[in-house]
């Protein structure tokens, strides 16, 4: 049984649903504008959210992210393995710097990096145990960095 607070949590984000009032300072936007959480991460992210299923959310994000690397490299791998040959080796599939000196080819290392890691440590553990559960500010946390990832994606491949 769900306490109290989450009941009431999940009716407060709600509550916008019943008003036609626009918020007016920052302290009332909704977390994404609060976080510009990129466009694409908010489309598969937002009513999962609203609904106050955060782990899901993450899920659904980092699996985004995933496929737009999949896209991207023209590649049927998924997960690290697409990650780790995509955005590696002299010549990475998938370039996210310019690769014209050691400092740009190190930042690629560190690209491939962060998203083979944010794919082990958000979405595989949301994909395979039901029992993970996120609270809201976790959440964001996973939605700021999906929207980082994408951001530096869409850098490079529009």
């Amino acid at each position: 049984m769900e306490d109290s607070l989450s009941i009431f949590e999940k009716i407060a984000r709600r509550a916008y649903k019943f008003t036609d009032a626009v918020p007016t300072d920052e302290q009332h936007q909704h977390p994404f504008s609060q976080r510009n959480i990129h466009e694409s991460i908010e489309l598969v992210a937002i009513k999962l959210f609203n609904d106050g299923h955060y782990s899901q959310a993450s899920f659904e994000a980092f699996k985004f992210v995933d496929n737009e690397i999949q896209i991207a490299s023209n590649s049927s791998d998924s997960g690290f393995k697409l990650m780790m040959s995509v955005l590696g080796g002299e010549v990475p599939n998938v370039c996210l710097t310019p690769m014209k000196n050691t400092s740009d080819k190190d930042e690629q290392k560190g690209y491939q990096f962060l998203f083979a890691g944010s794919i082990l440590a958000i979405r595989n553990p949301r994909a395979h145990d039901v029992l993970v559960k996120d609270d809201i500010d976790l959440c964001l946390d996973h939605l700021a960095l999906a929207s980082f990832l994408m951001r530096k994606l869409r850098q490079f491949y529009g």
